[in-house]
């Protein structure tokens, strides 16, 4: 029994396996539109969640499956007191896989060591966010044709963005991949993933303050939002939240190719004048979440089809 704490759970040849089987979803659905019949997913999600509690419940009634689940931890028994351990001795007696999203860094790992079922890290805190990952990969791969060779500008909060830590994690893996890391002073990425990670791999990176200046060479730009709900003050979140917006003019400095993805939810750091773009990928790019999200389901219960 296999869980997903982390994208280097899977090595590159599964991951390539992976988002190939995403691809054939997308092409396909009704071929798996009775793949998990019979099968249950649990959503325990002990922190709000729009895109991926949803696309994960969506995932799996398009395999033909059905979901159970709590959607904050006021509703679970976590505010009575019980431990992560216990809820997930529990809930292994009612579903076959897990999707779980917690604020506590390791949360998630220590579910898996307790499961009976397979755990899907669906976030836990500043630390990781596995199937988003896997998103950003499958929707790179799909557009750009390739996941090796590309100068990819990260813009934003770097500091907390779990998003940006676990996609520098896994694309460090591919050839030819260059960061362009993009952020304010104080929310710059953490020492131990520019010491540890970037240059223990030798990995291609700058760090830059302004977006005008990085956009001209990027073939990627992954925004993200500062969030409000990491910050320990109102003062410092409402300082640095206007810091980079997204906005036609700069959009006019960008390759003609390049692509905008998000991990939504955005706020402002992209204006709604940039939606129609057509580098703008980040409402696609929920819709890739779902293909992978599926091909995952499908991965973890060992279901071919």
């Amino acid at each position: 029994m296999r869980h997903l704490m982390s994208p280097l759970d899977l090595s590159v040849e599964e991951l390539d396996k992976l988002l190939t089987l995403a691809n054939d979803i997308e092409k396909n659905p009704g071929k798996y539109a009775h793949a998990c019949e019979g099968k249950k997913l649990a959503t325990c999600f002990y922190e709000p969640s729009t895109r991926t509690r949803l696309s994960f419940e969506s995932a799996m009634i398009n395999l033909g499956g059905s979901v159970i689940g709590f959607s904050s931890a006021d509703s679970s028994s976590a505010a009575k007191g019980e431990s992560v351990s216990d809820t997930i001795r529990v809930i292994s007696c009612f579903a076959d896989i897990c999707a779980m999203r917690h604020p506590k860094e390791g949360a998630p790992l220590v579910a898996s060591q307790h499961s009976s079922i397979p755990v899907i890290n669906a976030g836990d805190g500043g630390h990781q966010h596995p199937t988003q990952t896997l998103t950003d990969l499958l929707t790179i791969r799909s557009l750009k044709g390739r996941l090796d060779h590309l100068k990819i500008g990260l813009c934003g909060d770097l500091k907390f963005g779990r998003t940006v830590h676990s996609l520098i994690n896994a694309l460090i893996r591919y050839p030819g991949i260059e960061f362009v890391l993009i952020s304010p002073n104080e929310l710059r990425v953490p020492e131990y993933i520019r010491e540890d990670v970037l240059i223990a791999n030798h990995i291609p990176f700058v760090e830059v303050e302004r977006l005008e200046d990085a956009i001209p060479d990027l073939d990627i730009l992954y925004m993200t939002r500062v969030q409000k709900e990491r910050f320990f003050n109102e003062e410092d979140y409402i300082r640095m939240k206007d810091f980079y917006i997204l906005d036609k003019a700069k959009m006019e400095l960008a390759k003609k190719d390049m692509l905008v993805l998000h991990p939504l939810p955005r706020v402002n750091e992209i204006s709604v004048e940039v939606d129609n773009d057509p580098r703008a990928v980040y409402f696609k790019q929920v819709q890739y979440g779902v293909y992978v999200r599926m091909a995952l389901i499908l991965t973890l219960l060992e279901i071919e089809v």
